[in-house]
């Protein structure tokens, strides 16, 4: 039976969906055309009919990927905007994000993996690391005219650090560790920022 354009298209973009949730659980390679197509319900024969290869749907899952996890950052925020970084971090840097591979932050579940990817799979993550850092500036409590893209920086990388280094360990107390020790770091950090304009 033909398949409509419209049905196409929704099938497409179920597979893109599914495929980051997939991806984020397995890895890149962790994972094969066949399953990533079972998963969103189709066959693997539809597969070239609607990418044109493996690359071409994890960095299109990856876009897709980055730009959930950048609306799941503006809601909590609006949600909470009197205290947008707090309400980031409490999210970000806790025992539920740890546990929470598929929806979880894509560059946390698949950083490593994106690293040896092509420069189209990289480009979507890069495109959603500028938007984090781009969010995490318009958080830091500076003097205006200073620089906060270096400060947004530093935090970014001590919240995927940190909840990387949860998901690598056993010990429900040292994950925990990990995640509140930067919690408290950045908080200290943008204090110190706060207080005494640029460090």
């Amino acid at each position: 039976m033909r398949v409509s354009r419209v049905q196409a298209e929704e099938n497409r973009q179920a597979v893109i969906n599914v495929s980051g949730r997939l991806f984020r659980e397995h890895g890149f390679d962790g994972i094969g055309l066949k399953d990533l197509m079972k998963g969103a319900g189709l066959t693997q024969g539809a597969f070239y009919k609607q990418f044109a290869s493996k690359e071409d749907l994890a960095a299109q899952a990856s876009k897709r990927a980055m730009e959930s996890a950048a609306q799941i950052w503006a809601a909590a925020i609006a949600e909470n905007p009197d205290d947008p970084l707090g309400t980031v971090l409490r999210f970000y840097l806790s025992m539920g994000h740890r546990e929470e591979r598929m929806d979880g932050c894509p560059v946390a579940a698949l950083g490593s993996d994106a690293a040896r990817q092509s420069s189209t799979v990289k480009a979507s993550f890069e495109t959603g690391i500028r938007a984090y850092l781009d969010t995490l500036a318009t958080m830091i409590p500076a003097p205006q005219g200073k620089e906060t893209k270096d400060k947004a920086m530093a935090i970014l990388s001590t919240m995927l650090g940190a909840l990387t280094l949860s998901r690598v360990v056993n010990d429900p107390e040292l994950a925990q560790g990990f995640l509140t020790a930067a919690e408290r770091q950045i908080r200290e950090t943008v204090a110190r920022v706060n207080n005494d304009g640029e460090r």
